[in-house]
């Protein structure tokens, strides 16, 4: 049991801030404030789920997969900073509440979804970086039966607990824009789409280096898979 708490403390203290459900809630409500607030917790809920298994697949077989396609995280992190590069300008050019139509329309159920893994899981949620600390922490993990065995236990229940954390800040994202009004909800939700915009530039920068700096020197270069 000690074991296995302290990988759950691990794995927790690890990925709850770089998935930052709390930071992640304002633009969360910027791509789905048109719904309903029935609509939006269920569009939580599949967000919270599709984060816990891309959190978990990632820690048990990330650095297998990297390795089969001979993908380096490096390459990940570039692909996933322009991804998220582009959500946060598309977000910065959004109308705002007083332009736009339709507050609380209805919507399916399959439309809302459709939109609940790309991109509101992947990247804005579990991004290039959170999956990258998910692969590390699963590649230094003992590879012994018994010990392996523990760590993934306690993996599932860290990444079950960010995952609950996720639905509870989406879900719930509303109260928060109630409490602020829609003029500090806007100020903030635009300022976080210019941070969102500079996570992306971060992320592709820390890619792009270490590929550079495996162009000028390639015997030193190692794939942290």
């Amino acid at each position: 049991m000690i074991e296995v708490a302290k990988s759950v403390l691990l794995v927790v203290s690890a990925l709850f801030p770089i998935v930052d459900p709390i930071g992640g809630a304002p633009f969360f409500l910027a791509l789905a404030r048109d719904y309903t607030p029935q609509t939006r917790r269920m569009l939580a809920r599949r967000i919270a789920v599709n984060s816990f298994i891309l959190m978990i697949a990632s820690f048990a077989i990330g650095s297998h997969v990297l390795s089969f396609f001979g993908i380096s995280l490096p390459v990940v992190q570039v692909g996933g900073g322009l991804i998220v590069i582009a959500a946060g300008w598309a977000m910065l050019k959004q109308k705002d509440d007083n332009d736009r139509g339709a507050v609380g329309r209805t919507v399916s159920s399959d439309n809302v979804l459709s939109e609940a893994f790309y991109p509101l899981t992947l990247p804005l949620t579990v991004g290039p970086g959170t999956i990258s600390v998910a692969i590390t922490l699963g590649a230094n993990e003992p590879r012994q039966l018994g010990a392996n065995l523990l760590a993934i236990t306690g993996a599932v229940i860290g990444c079950a607990f960010v995952a609950a954390t996720i639905y509870l800040c989406y879900g719930f994202a509303d109260r928060l824009a109630v409490v602020i009004g829609p003029t500090g909800m806007n100020v903030i939700l635009k300022l976080s789409s210019f941070l969102l915009v500079c996570i992306g530039v971060q992320i592709f920068w820390n890619g792009l280096s270490k590929l550079l700096a495996s162009l000028l020197h390639p015997a030193c270069f190692v794939v942290p898979l």
